[in-house]
């Protein structure tokens, strides 16, 4: 398959590469043309001037960007290039109502649609071991396992479309748990003296460690937080979680503290950095002294 990438930010760029070493990238589309013009040069592929010409260059497309309206739009663009049986995978963390939206204006063209949501942050894109949650036909599943598997390590159809946006928001209430619950332990220990380096070595190898201690812990140990998952990317996907969670006429209480908590990071001028500077929120529990 010849396969074309939309969406070269911290995670796209990485997974674009991934396919490259796989022999399955044919080009690649950005909306700010620099990166896409870079990472052209670097990987000796095509830097399509939009959507719609990559589209109708390749076998299949993989997009990663921001949010629902970016999705669509891409969408959009890319529509007057597709053509029958093409298939389009997208990476990016939507509500399912998006993705099945996106699926129907493709297939009145004809072609497939995956939503492929990811989760493993930029190590995992840059590792090519991210989980991959996917929602679509058995058919097309079957057809994206080549390029799915030179992404990500655990690849796994949870349904029919929209069903990869709602495993990845089920996702997204985890990990605001962890992260909040996270913040809050390393408060307390660093209150209670002990070194917060050895905390995360040994706890991590504990009943109470998962991934975001692991990778994001020692984040608050040097009290500095660059962007991994940036804090308005995880509010807007709490944000879907809340609205998915509302439509079956309940709340989630985890998700709307956390919700609080980056809204006021982002009021402080934190919004860009990676989501473990809750610390900076946690550690104010404790009086100094």
């Amino acid at each position: 398959m010849k396969i074309g990438f939309l969406g070269l930010g911290a995670m796209g760029a990485h997974m674009a590469r991934n396919l490259h070493r796989a022999g399955l990238l044919s080009g690649v589309w950005n909306r700010s043309p620099a990166k896409a013009l870079a990472l052209a040069a670097e990987l000796g592929c095509s830097a399509a001037p939009d959507p719609a010409t990559l589209a109708a260059s390749c076998d299949g497309l993989v997009l990663c960007v921001s949010a629902d309206e970016d999705v669509l739009a891409v969408v959009d663009q890319l529509l007057p290039g597709v053509k029958p049986g093409l298939l389009v995978m997208d990476c990016s963390t939507v509500s399912s109502a998006t993705a099945r939206a996106a699926a129907d204006r493709l297939a009145a063209r004809g072609a497939e649609f995956l939503d492929c949501p990811v989760t493993g942050g930029t190590e995992g894109a840059r590792d090519a071991t991210l989980a991959i949650l996917v929602g679509g036909s058995e058919a097309a599943f079957a057809r994206a396992q080549p390029v799915l598997a030179a992404m990500g390590r655990a690849i796994t159809r949870f349904g029919d479309v929209g069903a990869g946006q709602a495993a990845k928001a089920t996702n997204q209430i985890l990990c605001a748990g962890y992260i909040r619950a996270i913040g809050e332990a390393m408060a307390f220990a660093r209150a209670q003296g002990l070194p917060l380096a050895q905390v995360v070595e040994t706890l991590g190898k504990g009943a109470g460690s998962s991934w975001y201690f692991v990778n994001r812990a020692p984040n608050m140990v040097r009290g500095s937080y660059p962007a991994g998952f940036r804090v308005r990317l995880h509010a807007k996907d709490l944000r879907i979680c809340r609205d998915m969670a509302a439509a079956a006429g309940a709340e989630l209480p985890v998700v709307e503290a956390l919700l609080a908590d980056y809204a006021q990071l982002v009021a402080e001028g934190h919004g860009d950095e990676d989501i473990s500077s809750v610390f900076r929120l946690t550690e104010r529990l404790f009086p100094a002294g």
